[in-house]
């Protein structure tokens, strides 16, 4: 697998992967104006997984200029679930994030159904923060989102053990 950055080619890739019914319940979607539109600022990075030249997941960085140091894991969609390709993903853009982007801290935020997702985290050291109550309104309910982070001392600690 190799990430690499994203380019505007890839937007209908990534715009697909985001839609795919498996993942209604747990993944955000953009229009592709949005994505277009972050991934041309300054302020976003979004990488794309190769594998045989195709591309089979992906995530987006959010906050990069900000002075607070703080980045966002705005999204991270994998095609086939478990096969190990999210934590190797993660396990990239943690190395970016803190070790390329000088992050103090990178957090994000999941639906508090996805169990999948939070179990993946908290393995590579996420810490839960607390819960976004009823957060996000969809099919006609609200969702509440669990918000999680990882310090760059924490990464530190734990980088040794994670490759």
């Amino acid at each position: 697998m190799l990430l690499r950055p994203a380019r505007p080619e890839d937007v209908p890739q990534i715009m697909a992967l985001e839609r795919l019914p498996e993942f209604r319940e747990f993944v955000g979607k953009w229009p592709e104006e949005q994505h277009r539109e972050a991934m041309a600022g300054a302020d976003a990075r979004y990488f794309v997984a190769i594998d045989s030249e195709a591309i089979c997941g992906f995530a987006i960085l959010l906050g990069i200029v900000s002075g607070y140091r703080s980045i966002e894991l705005k999204r991270i969609v994998v095609a086939t679930p478990d096969r190990g390709l999210g934590r190797q993903i993660l396990r990239e853009i943690m190395r970016i994030a803190f070790d390329e982007l000088g992050a103090h801290r990178l957090w994000l935020d999941v639906f508090e159904n996805n169990a999948r997702a939070r179990h993946l985290y908290e393995s590579l050291g996420f810490v839960r923060e607390g819960v976004l109550r009823e957060a996000i309104y969809r099919d006609e309910r609200y969702d509440s989102l669990i918000l999680m982070s990882l310090l760059d001392r924490e990464y530190a600690q734990r980088s040794s053990t994670l490759w």
